[in-house]
This record gives C-alpha cells, structure tokens and sequence, in this order.
C-alpha cells in the first residue's frame, strides 16, 4: 500500500492530522533548500519521538572512511558524504514551566502543515493541550531566502488559549551534530568557537579532514499581537551550544511571536578569519528588511522561477500536484549559480547516497536545467565534470588504465570515486558515457558548439581512450566484447557484453572522432591545444575506429530484440504480472542472490539505450524492446518510471504513459517504495519534467530545431509549458483538441509538429 495523506492540492503539499509514525516521512516531503542550503522539515521546538534532524550546507561534505567486509584493491578510501550541519532552526518552548512538545501533549488538534510551493515558504499549526492543561494555538512559520541564501527565517507564534501564560522561547545553535549514516559513528565537526553579542549567537566550526570552516548565526526579536517588544533576555554559552532566552507575560489571546534569523556563512565564499564579520552583515541586512519583506522577496524570487519553470495541468490536481512539487524541490536543490557545485540524488532532503553526484545529472538533470534556466546553468553542469578531468584520470590509473584514459566516479562530491560497492565501483562502467552524452544533447540543444573545442574535447578523448582499453578483442566471437560490467539495471552484476553499456562505447568513440575533425576544419587553436595535451596520434584513432566497428552485441534471432547481456535468454522469463504482491519491492523481500538469477529488471537498461539514441532505430524497433523489456521491469529504481513513459507515449499507449507518470511525479509524495523517511528522489524527478516535455509533448530536437509530437492523457483536459531554447522562449499549450504554439522573442522560429514545419512569430499564437 502506497501513502495517501498529502492532500491534492494545485501549488502547496499539506498534511492535516497529526500522527506519530508519519513524522520522518513528513520531514522529507516538507523540506525546504535555496541552492546553497536546505533543511528537513523538523519541528523548532523539541520533539522527544522519532524524528530524523538534518540541516546541510551545498558543498560540504566528509570524507567518511570506507567500512567493508572484504576489502578489494581498487577501492576507494572513503565515501564522501552530505554533511549534517549545526543546527540553527531550534527554538525551545515552556509555556508556565512546561515544555511544549508533541510527543507529551495530552492532545493535538487542527494539526496541519503546509509547503507552499508557489510562493516558497513552510508553515505549521496546531491547537496543543500541555500536561499542565494550558491550551495553546501554534503557528510557526519558515523559508530560506532564494534572494539572501545565507539567510533563514522563522516567524514562530504561540498564544495562551484558557489562561493568562509566561511564555519562555529559547532560540539555540547546536554544533554537536552526528550524522544518522556515518559508517564509524565519528564526529564530522569541531567546534572552534562560540561567542556572542548583543543578543547575536555564533559558532565557528570546521569539518574534520574537509577543513571546510563554516560559521552558524543567529539572532532573534519578540513581538506581541504584532508589535515588536523588549522582554527578559538570558543567554547560556556552552561548548557546542548557545542558548538564548526571551520570556514573554501574555494574556489569554495574545499573539507573541519569535522572530529568528539565522543561516551559515562558509569559507567557500568568505575569507576563513572572518566568518563571524560576514555572518553579521548577514544578520544585519536580514534585521533591516525584517520577517514581511524577506518573505515578500521570497514570493518574488519563486514567482520569476515559475514564470519560466511552471508545467499547468488541468482536469488531474493529483498530477498537477506531482509536477509541481518535483520542479519546486529541484530548484530549491540547484539554482546553477555555483559551478562547483551539483546536484545529490536526495539534495537537502536526507543523507542516504551520501548526497554525491551522480551519473543521474547528466543524463536525467540537465535536459531540465537547459529548457527551464539560461543555458549557463547546464554549461555550468558540464564544467563541473570538466573541472574533474584529472582526478578522473587518477581514477582510472588506480584500476589499471593509462595514456589519459579516464573514469568518471560513479559517486562524487570533488571528483574522486567513494563508492565501496565492487560491483558500482568497478562494473558501472556505463557512466562514463553519460559524460559525453550530456555533452552532445546540450550541443544539440542550446547550439553552443564552442564548449567542445573549449572544454568538451579533452573530456570525450580521454573517456574514448577508457573505452578503447576497456574493450578486448574475443577470437571466438572475433569482435570487440566488454567483459565484467553492472549496466544501469544493477540487479545484473559482473556480466558480459551488457548491450547498453557496448553501445554507449562504440557511440562514444565515433562522435569523439567525428568532433575532433570539426575541431580541426573550425578551431585550429583549440586543436593544437588539446592535441599537444593529450598526444593524440593517427595509430590511437586508428585502434579506436576497429574497436567501434567490430564492437560486439548480444542479439535473439527468436525474439528480434539486442539481449541485455550474454546468458539472458538462460534466465526464467517469467513477467512481473506473475509475481505474487508479496514479494515486492524483491530488493526488500529476497535475497540479493536470488535477485541476481532472476530476470527482473532494477530500471530501464536496453531501454535506456533506446531513450538516449532514439533516432538510430525504428519506431517498430523501440516497440519490440519495450514489448520485451518492460514487462520483466520492476521499477524499483526512482529513474525507472520517466524513462518508460516517454517511450509508452512514443508508442501511444496513453494509458501505460500516464501510469508511469504518475508514479514518477508522485514517487515520494505516495511512498511507491516505502523509503520517503530517508529523504526525496531528487534526480529523478527532472525525469518526471521528462516525461510531460519529452513524453507527452513529444519535444526533440530534430533538423536543428525542437520537434513536438503533442499528445494528452485522457485523464487531462489541457497542460501547458515553456522551453528556453537558444535565447527564445517557447510556450507550449496542447488541449483535446489542438496545440498552441507562442514565442517570447525578438526573431520567428521554425519548428516541426508531427514531422510539418511551422513558424512561430513573436507575441502570435499558432494552433494545430
């Protein structure tokens, strides 16, 4: 059973009534982030029950030492996790002695809770009984300021309900933080110093091994029905601690507010000695606006990000729902200011996957990046990856590799493989193509071919020379194979000749070779730049061409479609409509033994081939693979779902489409794999943008422009969205009965629908 308690709603998740067993659940789906730092949905004041507390900071991380049973040569030393950072949103609550807290009330009602994704800001209320029978009314309100993303704040409101009350708030920093995945239970942070002044609270920690030094603030002011006041003020200053403390004398019916500023400076951005100096002109600029005009800045910020960014449906909130809570989350994750920074499978939602980077960014992140931001965001993304060229070398040096040859890490926070499982580690080879996938579809896409003579180039040659090496000649089957590889379906470890993975490296070789002669004929200065650092010869290219055209794939005369892998056919094809409820999710109910002998597929894999090079095979061709494939999936990897409903669409089976749409746009807000309390798929939902664009809308490039094959759920009565490409912005409106096509822009464009050109004026609509 699927989690049903978010109530449909257009532009906010809510949650009415409160339950225990759902609070870890709901401190993911609530959480909110600004690109530079995020936070889970954790109640201000404490809370004795389960609860999962995570604050963290873009960028930071730990590098974790590796903890395995059986240790391999090859391994990295370390596995770089998300770090959980000191906390600054607490504020402790006693109201006539008493603290307030949810787990002791004698009872809770109108408990509801709010994300309001429209206008990018959390609220929280609630009507408690105390043990002491005092009554009170709570709304507690918070945002991360996309504007100032130093900078958080909370407006947290409490009023005595059937008594006169004296109401303690007690606003804190903690720098005494472990993090709920650490694999040695060690510390991360040291605490260098804590101090304060007049009523602002500091502490400067740093990172153990990292040595990143980030400085968490704070300061506070009370209001009463509205009014700012002057109340007892006290402050206790311990070792990893500040507390401070405000008590207010309220009448029954007061309104008495804590208003809390506070946020993180670090020394990615400040100078290291002085990190309490910029916290303060932090807290000075936040004091000066106050709580109404930052969050009216708020509004404003997210307004512009929708503006661009928005996909409308109507006639399904539960979809419309979806859609927008997987946009909201993956601008809060990434904003594309910070190219050393990128984008963590659970952004700011949780610490699972050590919150790295992934292979997921490039070939599921930037397609949305690219339409929804100016195409210096994606370019961005794909610096990142250049940036860590060298240690990609190294990488692949450890494992035997040479001439340049490089392995991109399948995880990463600063380019250095920290992955521990052999099998990612070593076999998930398929990675390194996504690398110069995303190069080309961004090239394709925004037309900015300088970025391969740039920076592109040195990235594909080395990762040509990887697959060059990696592949070895078979007399048997007197073709190139790829031995002892995990393709993207990880139920499938240390197999031969994964075709994905095959496929990706014969494409990999031939587009590098067809760049580096277009580099040749128009940038002669790039050229011998990248040919005088890599030493590239005519004999290498040679070896590389025999490679990509004797390139073996496993293929079924009997059932027409490329194999997987060597041996599949050897498995019980037995499909998933015949596996008992009982057994699934089979990554929690069996063991992983009986996983690996099993022909149940993680995610899409051949399919996946078919997605990313769609226009090298037949329509008939995708619908014999997905015909065979598709039915031995079971979806159990988040990325799995997008990618089978652009390819159900491509088909037009509408109903299977919308299906998968489903369950990518509402994958955690539905628990589909009953693992939300560990935080959001984040990278995945750039899949479920996917899956209306791509899927739904149909949007290619095709000739040098976007093609659209505009198609509509049943379930749907219209959807809209927009595209930035190459400086202009499309709109896209498709209904029953016809598409709309209108141009933000200075020239006309000319695009394809259903194979037909059609010029688009600016400020004209034009309908089909």
């Amino acid at each position: 059973m699927n989690q049903d308690y978010i109530k449909p709603d257009n532009w906010s998740i809510i949650e009415e009534g409160f339950e225990k067993g759902r609070v870890e659940s709901s401190e993911s789906l609530f959480s909110i982030g600004n690109g530079t730092m995020g936070q889970r949905a954790n109640f201000e004041e404490n809370y004795t029950g389960e609860t999962f507390q995570g604050s963290y900071i873009a960028g930071v991380y730990y590098p974790d030492k590796t903890k395995v049973g059986w240790w391999k040569n090859g391994y990295p030393e370390y596995f770089a996790k998300v770090l959980n950072a000191p906390n600054w949103i607490g504020i402790n609550v006693y109201v006539n002695g008493e603290p307030l807290d949810l787990n002791t009330c004698k009872a809770i009602e109108d408990f509801s809770r709010e994300l309001n994704m429209k206008e990018g800001w959390y609220k929280r209320s609630f009507l408690a009984t105390l043990p002491n029978d005092i009554q009170v009314n709570v709304i507690a309100t918070r945002f991360l300021s996309m504007e100032l993303d130093e900078l958080g704040a909370i407006n947290y409101e409490i009023s005595p309900v059937n008594s006169d009350a004296t109401i303690i708030f007690k606003p804190y920093l903690d720098s005494a933080i472990t993090n709920t995945d650490a694999n040695w239970e060690e510390r991360f942070w040291k605490t260098l110093e804590v101090t304060t002044d007049n009523e602002q609270g500091f502490i400067v920690s740093k990172t153990l091994k990292t040595e990143f030094h980030a400085c968490t603030f704070m300061q506070s002011q009370v209001l009463k029905n509205g009014k700012k006041i002057t109340s007892s003020f006290q402050e206790e200053v311990l070792e990893d601690q500040i507390n401070f403390s405000y008590t207010v004398d309220a009448a029954k019916g007061d309104k008495v507010s804590l208003q809390k500023f506070a946020g993180y400076v670090t020394d990615m951005n400040h100078d290291r000695n002085g990190l309490i100096a910029a916290s303060k002109e932090v807290l000075i600029k936040g004091l000066e606006l106050g709580f109404e005009q930052l969050l009216k800045m708020q509004k404003d910020s997210w307004a512009r990000i929708w503006e661009m960014a928005d996909i409308s449906i109507e006639g399904d909130v539960k979809a419309q729902q979806g859609i927008r809570f997987n946009i909201f989350q993956l601008n809060q994750t990434y904003s594309g200011k910070d190219e050393r920074l990128n984008i963590g499978p659970k952004g700011f939602t949780g610490e699972k996957y050590g919150g790295s980077t992934y292979w997921d960014t490039e070939a599921y992140c930037i397609p949305f990046y690219m339409a929804t931001k100016d195409q210096q965001v994606a370019r961005n993304l794909l610096s990142y990856r250049y940036n860590h060229l060298e240690k990609a070398i190294e990488n692949a040096e450890k494992l035997g590799f040479s001439n340049g040859a490089a392995l991109y890490p399948m995880v990463t926070m600063n380019g250095e493989e920290s992955h521990n499982e052999w099998e990612i580690t070593f076999e998930e080879i398929h990675r390194n193509g996504a690398m110069v996938f995303a190069i080309y579809n961004y090239v394709r896409y925004t037309g900015d071919f300088d970025y391969i003579p740039e920076k592109g180039l040195e990235v594909m040659i080395a990762i040509a020379r990887f697959w060059h090496q990696r592949a070895n000649f078979s007399n048997d089957k007197n073709k190139y194979v790829i031995l002892g590889v995990t393709g993207p379906n990880e139920y499938e470890n240390n197999v031969h000749n994964n075709w994905y993975t095959n496929y990706l490296a014969k494409w990999c070789i031939e587009y590098c070779m067809e760049m580096i002669e277009k580099v040749k004929d128009g940038h002669n200065e790039d050229y011998d730049r990248v040919m005088g650092l890599t030493n590239l010869t005519e004999a290498e290219l040679l070896k590389w061409k025999e490679v990509a055209e004797e390139m073996y794939f496993p293929y079924s005369e009997e059932h027409e479609v490329f194999l997987q892998q060597d041996g599949f056919l050897d498995k019980e094809l037995i499909p998933v409509s015949k596996l008992d409820k009982i057994h699934r999710p089979i990554n929690q109910k069996w063991s992983w033994d009986r996983i690996l002998r099993s022909c149940y597929i993680k995610q899409a894999d051949v399919l996946q081939g078919f997605y990313f090079f769609e226009d090298q095979f037949s329509k008939e061709s995708l619908e014999k693979h997905f015909d065979f494939y598709e039915p031995l999936t079971v979806h159990e990897s988040s990325l799995s779902p997008c990618v089978h409903s652009i390819q159900a669409a491509k088909l037009d089976r509408m109903e299977q489409a919308y299906e998968f749409y489903v369950r990518t746009s509402r994958l955690d807000l539905d628990d589909y794999n009953h693992e939300v309390k560990e935080g959001c798929h984040i990278t995945s939902m750039a899949g479920t943008w996917m899956s209306i664009v791509e899927g739904f809308g149909g949007m290619r490039i095709a000739e040098d422009t976007l093609s659209f094959y505009p198609r509509i759920p049943e379930q749907w009565d219209a959807y809209s969205f927009k595209v930035n490409f190459r400086n202009q912005i499309l709109k896209v409106d498709v209904t029953k009965d016809k598409s709309s096509f209108s141009l933000e822009g200075t020239e006309p464009i000319c695009i394809l629908v259903k194979g037909k050109k059609l010029e688009v004026s600016p400020n004209a609509a034009v309908s089909i």
